[in-house]
């Protein structure tokens, strides 16, 4: 597994400050692994799509530079843009085009030969095979979306960005479009993601990157984020409600439900000492007898709001 430490993309000291003197960036250095599903979070104005448009050439940085596959962005920028498939937020694509020719053409852009046999394959997986010949004005929505995914693997990059690529699509096709991640990663592509949607990232990435005010805040494996942020809750479903929680349990910090029914416990997992012996120990000197108790863990959208709030 070494090939997935390679950094593919490297980000340093990339700045970007826009002629309104708005500050987008602020010396972001951040590496890509090869064959990896790296999602980027943050909320609306971090920055998440100035970085992308700064990777994809599209935008000029203020300072900084960045090496796709060992190619500079901007010394080197058709050997570094055609390493790269982008599909963008907005649904822009020609209206009057069909299908095949749009995807024909987007190939044609990059200096790659006619492969037909290729360009069929990707329609079929994206399930737009049986539109191939219709107008881009007469698809819906969801198969607009997927079309941009077409026209952005049609080169055969290595990495593809995909920003927001689920936003306002519904449901089943979100579900359609993870399968199809996953099934780009296993043939070697890196799929760098931002996403407004926790639960994308929770369900497909193998690291996550938060960005803040142009900052990039962390870094981190998945597992690693959530096993190092995650909190813990212990709830105890009592045998009879209380009214107050004892003085004697005020060192716990417990949470009292409404119905008095419930008493709630947070703790931190991976602490030396969760205290939850002592705290059962607490309530039997307190004579308070529960019946049932189970554990819930924090979900990666508590852990990235709790970020966001820390590094305002």
């Amino acid at each position: 597994m070494v090939t997935l430490m390679q950094t593919i993309i490297a980000v340093s000291d990339l700045s970007k400050t826009y002629a309104s003197r708005f500050q987008a960036l602020k010396s972001v250095n951040l590496d890509i692994r090869r064959g990896e599903i790296f999602a980027l979070l943050g909320p609306n104005g971090a920055g998440k799509t100035t970085l992308i448009s700064i990777i994809c050439g599209i935008v000029t940085a203020s300072a900084g530079s960045v090496r796709v596959d060992g190619h500079d962005i901007v010394a080197d920028y058709r050997a570094a843009r055609a390493r790269i498939g982008l599909v963008p937020q907005e649904l822009t694509t020609d209206a009057f085009e069909s299908v095949w020719a749009t995807v024909s053409f987007s190939r044609g852009l990059f200096g790659k030969r006619a492969n037909p046999g290729y360009l069929e394959k990707l329609l079929r997986d994206l399930s737009l095979w049986d539109r191939k010949d219709s107008r881009i004005i007469t698809l819906s929505g969801g198969m607009k979306r997927r079309l941009l995914i077409a026209k952005a693997l049609s080169h055969e990059p290595d990495i593809l960005f995909l920003d927001e690529p689920t936003a306002g699509v519904d449901v089943n096709l979100r579900r359609d479009m993870w399968q199809l991640v996953r099934s780009l990663k296993a043939t070697g592509v890196t799929i760098i993601l931002t996403t407004h949607y926790i639960d994308e990232a929770e369900e497909m990435a193998d690291r996550i990157g938060v960005i803040s005010k142009g900052e990039i805040i962390l870094v981190e494996e998945k597992a690693e984020l959530m096993r190092k942020l995650g909190k813990k809750q212990l709830t105890l479903q009592l045998q009879t409600a209380v009214d107050r929680i004892p003085p004697a349990l005020a060192a716990y910090q417990l949470e009292l439900s409404s119905d008095g029914s419930e008493l709630t416990y947070t703790y931190d997992a991976q602490g030396e000492h969760t205290g939850i012996i002592a705290l059962l120990k607490a309530l039997n000197d307190a004579a308070i007898e529960f019946k049932d108790l189970h554990t819930t863990q924090s979900s990666l959208e508590e852990i990235f709001v709790s970020l966001v709030k820390d590094a305002k």
